[in-house]
């Protein structure tokens, strides 16, 4: 049995609408824009030792908008332009809203499964998203949560997250101050 002081921290995020423009059921690397500042953002996370985990409900996949031979392309687009060696992960779930699903967010599935896959203590770590149900999803797996003002639904009254923040950056400076 790993101690919880072996076990690694970790920062959840959502792909789109946090780290890239959200275009809506994305299956072109072209539609690939991260936003101004997410690199650097990661890039001070991962110096303090957290493992950097994307958490992606893609849909489009299950409802046959895109093969997972497209998504595949914009997974390797979108880490192309964050950055080498940010990344430790990708989870994502085609599944679609109609479906029961143990993966799709809210559902905390695809957190529980990386964090036995990385050995990760979900108490001192976060999850960083720009839907509610991105909140949820952090709260159901039992780690802290920020919901980021940069995708479709900018309205973040009564929120569920522990904290909002404007965009990626301001949501690690969140992080950074929170665990000094």
């Amino acid at each position: 049995m790993i101690s919880s002081d072996e076990k690694s921290r970790a920062v959840f995020v959502d792909r789109d609408g946090t780290i890239m423009h959200d275009a809506d059921y994305c299956s072109d690397p072209k539609q690939v824009h991260v936003f101004e500042g997410v690199r650097e953002a990661l890039r001070r996370l991962k110096r303090k030792g957290y493992k950097l985990i994307i958490i992606t409900n893609q849909s489009g996949i299950g409802r046959g908008f895109f093969t997972l031979e497209q998504y595949r392309a914009v997974e390797t687009e979108v880490w192309r332009q964050v950055g080498p060696g940010l990344i430790d992960a990708t989870y994502f779930c085609p599944d679609t809203p109609e479906q029961p699903s143990k993966c799709r967010k809210p559902a905390p599935g695809m957190i529980l499964q990386a964090a036995r896959d990385h050995y990760i203590d979900l108490a001192r770590s976060f999850f960083i998203g720009d839907k509610e149900i991105d909140a949820e999803c952090g709260r159901n797996a039992g780690v802290r949560t920020i919901r980021v003002r940069t995708g479709f639904d900018k309205m973040t009254d009564g929120s569920c997250a522990d904290w909002v923040a404007e965009d990626l950056k301001h949501a690690a400076d969140i992080i950074l101050h929170a665990t000094r």
